[in-house]
């Protein structure tokens, strides 16, 4: 069994609680724990990509024993321990304070990607840094919840940028004994957990465990011996190629999870399938159901009674369907376990917009849970609208799915010297008053030469960070200094810095500003007022549409017009997510209403008082507030919407927010944008968190699902 001592060999007795530190990812989100780590080497933990587990193996026993008999650095180490034992002896918290008859039985989350540090790169995007936001918030509110995924041993793919700016993919299995992961044994002592049957074979499920604050996460894995060669594999890769392997996956995910739960003794009280990808989970719950002797209506009754069902995107591509002749051969008829026939299988996963003959996931996860929600309100709306012929008759806004609105980690992606002014200017305690409207009202008081000086000491950190990332890939990956130009090193602190960061996909127009290329080159070499755009981003691997575009943005790095003024920072994780965040003037976010969801990115650079100009889309729509940023006008419909999202988006870059910027006071402070960066921090502070959304999962949909409370009207009829 993988082990703490057996990922860290040796420390000094005075200090050997930095092991017990290292294994639980709650050192991310508590500065006390980062600067302890941080302080035994901070060349190694910034070459260590901030991996305490990496920065303790590589530590000399002499460094460490110089920690040891360091009298300050052994006080710090003491005072973070203490607050680490604190808080997981400590049984009182916001949900057992609020439901104390339901802290027993936790929920059980499953997702397909969590992203909570780099060195686990089990995520490709938003969907898994949202997960692992989610995880973090249940475990500050003591939520009981355990999360279930998958292990994917080469996790998502690492992005190489050729010369021609095409995204090449490379997969390189992650090292687990960097990682805080930890093999995960039965009752019995035995590493196999679980078994599925798929294409007629036994696969074998082993586990890992990950541990996050107080919240456990299951990783599922078969890389066993006794697993068919063909089948180790199938949990290697985050969205491999080809909708078998992807069914697959979803298949071992969904009825292995519930499985291997089973035979931890693992009793969840309620069930939350985070996308459609979580669907077998409800499924296989049915089959127990069936197994004890339930009919099938009332067994989809209790299955809906106690399971929570989120979606999150409205673009048809992101709702996996699979073909019946697929489901059978993956499945082996599992229908015949449910104790139905196979059409009445296939109703269970009716699209009425689609064949018959075919299985779609977020459909049958609709049907098959009692409480379904979107993660806006303008998403909220878009799906109801979406999904309204379920309900048959019925007026699309009275389509039983609600919404939660995504947030963010605050102490995650807050950085520590904005967290530090707050401290000063808001009293130390100022994050146990952090649902206080009024706790962030006071913002608007912070002072405007600190909050300068600490915005510019982040854009420096960005600008040093993309240099000595430059660095590393030049030395390591690339062979032409052309590459270094493009990973921004011709940058400087003082132009207005946008950032673009998320995923390529062509509804997110990564390369809206470049449509028109003379407009934005004047912008972008003002003499007097220039302004530096830095992108980040991977395109799905099968999604070549977004692979161009992101080729083209990429050839504007190169492009001398643009003197060094557009840069692209390589194999985008969350770890540039974080640096770029904090670091640039202006976060964009240009996706076509209504294909965007949520999107959390503008919230993490609102949270680092980084204002956003973005279309009335996701979030932006119920965020924008007029002083917190800026916002291009809807479209009308029939309209060119490129064409006039993009005459919007230079004139307000033109008029309005490059001359905010450079407008100076006798101190040489933008005061106007300052009160900008300002209204950016209070709005994302008091609206955006995760806190807020975990606090209303638990309190419109864990705490009723876990009673087992239903509303028999709501149930899907088409």
């Amino acid at each position: 069994m993988t082990t703490a001592e057996t990922k860290i060999p040796y420390l000094p007795e005075r200090i050997e609680g930095l092991r017990e530190l290292a294994m639980n990812l709650s050192w991310r989100w508590h500065r006390p724990a980062w600067r302890l780590f941080e302080q035994i080497d901070p060349g190694l933990w910034a070459a260590s990509r901030n991996n305490p587990i990496d920065l303790l193996r590589k530590t000399g026993p002499a460094r460490l024993a110089e920690c040891a008999n360091d009298p300050e650095f052994v006080r710090l180490y003491q005072s973070a321990l203490a607050d680490f034992n604190r808080e997981f002896a400590s049984e009182t918290s916001w949900f057992a304070e609020r439901y104390p008859d339901l802290n027993g039985r936790p929920v059980a989350y499953f997702c397909a990607e969590f992203g909570v540090h780099s060195s686990v790169p089990i995520y490709s995007g938003g969907l898994g840094a949202l997960a692992g936001d989610h995880c973090k918030a249940a475990s500050d509110l003591g939520v009981p919840l355990i999360a279930v995924g998958l292990l994917y041993a080469k996790g998502y793919f690492d992005q190489i940028i050729t010369l021609d700016g095409w995204q090449e993919d490379s997969d390189e299995t992650f090292d687990v004994a960097s990682t805080p992961l930890t093999r995960v044994l039965g009752p019995d002592g035995t590493v196999p957990l679980a078994t599925v049957t798929t294409s007629g074979r036994a696969v074998h499920i082993a586990a890992w465990k990950l541990v996050v604050g107080k919240i456990p996460i299951y990783l599922l894995d078969t890389r066993l011996e006794e697993n068919d060669p063909a089948d180790r594999d199938l949990t290697s890769k985050l969205y491999g190629e080809g909708m078998e392997l992807r069914l697959k996956q979803e298949w071992i995910l969904g009825v292995g999870g519930v499985r291997v739960l089973r035979t931890l003794g693992i009793d969840p009280g309620a069930w939350h399938a985070n996308e459609g990808h979580a669907t077998f989970m409800l499924l296989e719950r049915l089959r127990e159901l069936q197994a004890a002797g339930v009919d099938l209506d009332e067994g989809i009754n209790q299955v809906r009674a106690r399971s929570i069902f989120t979606t999150h995107t409205p673009v048809p591509a992101g709702h996996d369907t699979f073909s019946s002749d697929l489901i059978a051969s993956c499945t082996g008829q599992y229908w015949e376990q449910l104790g139905v026939d196979r059409d009445a299988f296939l109703r269970l996963g009716f699209h009425p917009e689609t064949n018959h003959e075919s299985f779609h996931m977020t459909a049958a996860a609709i049907r098959l849970s009692g409480r379904v929600n979107a993660v806006s309100k303008r998403h909220g709306q878009e799906t109801r609208f979406m999904w309204r012929k379920l309900w048959p008759g019925r007026d699309p806004t009275a389509v039983p799915i609600g919404e939660i609105t995504n947030g963010v980690h605050l102490s995650s992606w807050m950085s520590h010297a904005v967290m530090d002014l707050l401290d000063e200017c808001l009293g130390e305690d100022w994050q146990s008053r952090d649902a206080d409207p009024e706790l962030w009202n006071r913002v608007l008081e912070l002072d405007d030469e600190r909050l300068w000086r600490v915005h510019m000491e982040l854009k420096d950190r960005l600008l040093s960070f993309s240099r000595e990332y430059a660095r590393q890939r030049w030395r390591d990956l690339w062979s032409e200094a052309v590459h270094l130009v493009g990973a921004g090193t011709l940058l400087s602190p003082e132009p207005l810095t946008i950032g673009f960061a998320r995923r390529f996909a062509t509804y997110k127009r990564a390369d809206l500003l470049f449509h028109d290329e003379d407009r934005l080159q004047r912008l972008l070499t003002d003499a007097r007022h220039p302004v530096q755009i830095v992108f980040a981003g991977k395109a799905h691997p099968a999604d070549e549409p977004a692979k161009e575009i992101l080729q083209r943005v990429y050839s504007f790095t190169r492009d001398p017009r643009f003197e060094g003024r557009v840069a692209f920072l390589e194999d985008y994780d969350l770890l540039v997510a974080a640096r770029l965040v904090r670091g640039v003037d202006l976060w964009l976010n240009l996706p076509r209403p209504p294909l965007e969801a949520s999107g959390t990115s503008g919230m993490k650079a609102a949270l680092n008082a980084v204002p956003q100009l973005g279309t009335l889309d996701g979030w932006w729509a119920e965020g924008f507030e007029g002083e917190n940023g800026w916002a291009l006008p809807l479209a009308e419909p029939g309209a060119d919407e490129d064409a006039d999202d993009l005459a919007a988006l230079f004139e307000l870059l033109e008029r309005e927010i490059v001359p905010l910027y450079y407008d100076r006071d006798e101190n040489g402070l933008p005061t106007g944008w300052i009160r900008k960066m300002k209204h950016a921090l209070r709005v994302a502070g008091s609206r955006f968190t995760t806190a807020r959304m975990v606090q209303q999962y638990a309190v419109d949909y864990y705490a009723p699902a876990l009673r087992g409370e239903l509303n028999g009207d709501d149930r899907p009829t088409g």
